[in-house]
């Protein structure tokens, strides 16, 4: 009995030693993603001041009371360097060496429709598994993924057996991606349906040109890997008025100038509301990265993702 007793105790704090590392990391983690924002942010009003020096116009209201200081700092600057990179904490330094493995399920209790959306999902990624819900909770699925060396999580939801939900965790410690989908096609509602590839896809982004659109394009890309040449395989994430449509689609040369595209579906649209700093089971402790304010005035008239 003393010596189960002794093995339960080291198993004991093996797993409380696992669980303080992960939660050092976490923090590690978080203390670089802040510096990484403040360096940024020192950064944009150095240049704003350096540009309204040099055009001889007034200095922004927001910077009058330390233009000083920031002057000061200016003169040790020079044109050699390439400013604070945009990412200095990067979550996805390892993308291109190693290929991503993706995980996708789903709400709990799903209807028929919603599997098989899941199962449509599973196709667009080269490297995806599925797994069925279950009764599993959310922790216990994250602590799985990360034993299991999957780099990213995908959860689709659905109301009333139409999926209107993707959610996008980067694993071991985030972002989280949050998006609602609408007019959702799915394969076998497509007339016409070319057969699915499994080859590596080439990806296309379009208009995804503010930070906020680069912060989704790198999310949504570096799901995929590194595609071959000869891939005729095409995956497109076209922006507009910050409804970004997934279309996906199989190519084939008729002659030396033309082409011809052939959807092999699912099909949608994916509106961005929310990125959590973080992962799903820290959902409600994660800091805001960005969040949409649909009920503000001017709600209409921004564009998040696009410069336009």
């Amino acid at each position: 009995m003393r010596e189960c007793g002794r093995g339960w105790s080291r198993g004991e704090s093996g797993f409380g030693n696992m669980l303080r590392r992960e939660a050092r990391l976490r923090r590690e983690y978080l203390y670089r993603k802040a510096q990484e924002d403040q360096l940024r942010s020192i950064e944009e009003k150095k240049q704003k001041l350096k540009c309204a020096l040099d055009e001889n116009k007034l200095i922004p209201t927001e910077l009058r009371r330390e233009a000083l200081d920031l002057q000061k700092v200016l003169e040790y600057d020079d044109d050699g360097g390439e400013g604070v990179s945009s990412q200095v904490d990067d979550e996805y330094k390892w993308a291109g060496v190693e290929d991503p493995k993706i995980m996708i399920t789903t709400s709990r209790d799903p209807s028929s429709k919603l599997k098989q959306f899941a199962k449509e999902v599973k196709l667009i990624f080269p490297n995806g598994q599925r797994m069925n819900r279950g009764k599993h909770e959310i922790g216990a699925l994250v602590q799985a993924c990360k034993a299991n060396d999957v780099t990213d999580l995908l959860i689709v939801h659905e109301h009333r057996g139409v999926p209107d939900g993707l959610i996008v965790c980067h694993l071991p410690f985030g972002p989280t991606a949050y998006f609602t989908l609408s007019n959702v096609v799915m394969r076998h509602d497509i007339p016409d349906i070319g057969t699915m590839s499994e080859a590596y896809p080439h990806l296309v982004f379009h208009n995804l040109t503010s930070r906020l659109g680069q912060r989704i394009s790198s999310i949504l890309k570096y799901l995929f890997p590194v595609p071959k040449d000869d891939s005729r395989r095409v995956i497109t994430f076209a922006n507009e008025d910050d409804y970004i449509s997934f279309r996906h689609h199989v190519y084939r040369k008729v002659d030396h100038r033309n082409i011809e595209l052939s959807e092999v579906g699912p099909r949608f649209e994916m509106k961005l509301y929310q990125i959590k700093l973080g992962t799903l089971e820290n959902e409600n402790t994660s800091d805001t990265e960005w969040r949409w304010h649909p009920y503000t005035h001017t709600a209409k008239k921004k564009r998040y993702l696009s410069t336009e």
